[in-house]
């Protein structure tokens, strides 16, 4: 078995759809620029309550691994 190496980014994405929806926009606009991506950890959930009371925006933290290439 090889050893594993993974240098660590954080990156926030927002969705005003659902979390998932924030989770899918910060990897994939981090996988323009980064290469390697290999495993993600969800580290902040938190939102915004619009004036009517009501979930307006979800954001999220997220640490991304990356493989170093050799």
């Amino acid at each position: 078995m090889s050893d594993h190496i993974y240098p660590i980014t954080e990156v926030y994405g927002s969705s005003e759809t659902s979390i998932d929806d924030a989770i899918q926009k910060a990897v994939s606009a981090a996988s323009k620029s980064v290469r390697n991506i290999e495993w993600f950890e969800v580290t902040q959930i938190r939102g915004h309550v619009g004036e009517d009371g009501q979930v307006a925006h979800y954001q999220v933290g997220v640490k991304l691994g990356f493989r170093l290439e050799r």
